[in-house]
């Protein structure tokens, strides 16, 4: 047991025959990909395994620059996403930056139910202070799954927010850098993605934001 724990041939076998049908359709495909990245998309999502980046919206390898965590949140103590920001900002020079959150989000229904997590409350209580400060929205909703679907959008601009407040995105802006933040949502019910219409281009239009409609 111990022994077959340490090897996953078959995630080998995936990655050689990936390799195989990539090059047979593009033989110069990984030679230009070594070369350099030029992704224009930073893509801030969950590390729910249900949420692929690239493959829901159809893009390969080298055309998006990724950062996830759970509940996709952007907290500005989290050295880890102000590093990404910056390197993609900074260096990459992405022109978009898309936070997208999904519904059947497991940090939402674990903010909503308030049951005691161990550690990982430390985290969604970000989520639980977005519960908190919409709660006349949430709470509205008919039942728990509306609630949380809910509480999935609003989160969404709550981090929209926090991207376009930190100091990376304003000091691009005040460079006059090409740079808009996108607020999205996916269902893994149907595969597909939802615009919430909290699209950011400068900081004078951070204010306009308002919870997204249903």
């Amino acid at each position: 047991m111990e022994a077959a724990l340490k090897k996953l041939q078959q995630l080998f076998e995936n990655n050689r025959r990936w390799v195989e049908k990539v090059t047979q359709e593009d033989p110069e495909f990984f030679k230009r990909l070594s070369r350099q990245q030029k992704p224009e998309i930073l893509w801030i999502g969950c590390s729910d395994s249900r949420v692929p980046a690239n493959q829901i919206v159809g893009l390969p390898p080298g055309e998006v620059f990724v950062h996830r965590n759970v509940g996709n949140l952007v907290v500005h103590s989290d050295l880890n996403c102000l590093a990404v920001l910056q390197f993609s900002v900074e260096v990459l020079k992405v022109k978009h930056i898309i936070v997208c959150g999904h519904y059947r989000c497991g940090a939402i229904a674990g903010a909503l139910s308030q049951a005691r997590l161990g550690m990982i409350e430390n985290w969604i209580g970000h989520i639980a202070d977005v519960r908190e400060k919409y709660s006349a929205y949430i709470d509205s909703e008919p039942d728990s799954v509306e609630r949380e679907n809910r509480l999935s959008e609003l989160n969404v601009v709550e981090q929209v927010i926090n991207v376009c407040s930190t100091s990376v995105v304003k000091d691009a802006w005040e460079r006059g850098a090409p740079l808009a933040v996108h607020g999205w949502i996916y269902d893994v019910a149907d595969g597909l993605l939802r615009d919430l219409n909290c699209c950011v281009t400068s900081r004078s239009e951070v204010q306009a934001l308002q919870p997204v409609p249903r």
